[in-house]
C-alpha cells in the first residue's frame, strides 16, 4: 500500500497502482504472486521491491493459478478451466453427466420441488461454490449458476 498500490474492491487479494501510462496488477494467493503490468518497465521495479522485502524466486510465465491453465502466445493470453471442470464433475458424481451448452434458459423461474428428494445443504454449497469458480472462464454460464444459488 506504501508504494501506491490500492486493494481491489471485489477480491481483497488483488492489488492495483494506476499509472500515467497504464496499469500493473499483483493478485496474492497464499504464498504465490503473479503480477503483471501494460507498462513493461515497471516489472524489474516489483521484482526488486518484492526480493528486498520477501524472500522469493521467480518461475516464470503463467501457466498454472488454482485452478486455471493459462497458454500465453502472441496472438494473446487464453485461459481455461478444463481440468477443474473434470475435476469438479468427478468430485460430485457428475463424470458422466451430458453436455449441455446451456444448462438452464434465461427466462426458466425455479421453484420449490415439495416432493423432491433430500439434498444435503453442505454438498450444494460446495457444488455452487465450484460452479461460481467456474464462471471465471465461462461468464456465459453466470446466469444459470446464479439462479440455482
Amino acid at each position: 500500500m506504501s508504494h501506491g498500490f490500492s486493494r481491489g474492491n471485489a477480491d481483497n487479494t488483488l492489488f492495483i497502482r494506476y499509472l500515467t501510462e497504464g496499469i500493473f496488477v499483483a493478485q496474492i494467493y497464499v504464498d504465490d504472486i503473479i503480477f503483471g503490468s501494460t507498462c513493461a518497465s515497471e516489472i524489474p521495479k516489483f521484482v526488486d521491491l518484492m526480493t528486498s522485502e520477501f524472500e522469493m524466486s521467480l518461475i516464470g510465465d503463467l501457466s498454472n493459478f488454482p485452478g486455471l491453465q493459462i497458454k500465453q502466445l502472441e496472438t494473446g493470453i487464453f485461459i481455461s478451466q478444463s481440468k477443474y471442470t473434470r475435476n469438479m464433475l468427478e468430485k460430485f458424481g457428475l463424470g458422466n453427466s451430458k453436455h449441455a451448452h446451456t444448462p438452464i434458459g434465461t427466462t426458466t423461474k425455479l421453484t420449490k420441488d415439495e416432493t423432491g428428494e433430500y439434498v444435503d445443504p453442505t454438498m450444494y454449497r460446495s457444488m455452487i461454490g465450484s460452479l461460481l469458480y467456474l464462471t471465471a472462464s465461462r461468464p456465459g454460464i453466470s446466469c444459470s449458476i446464479g439462479m440455482c444459488a
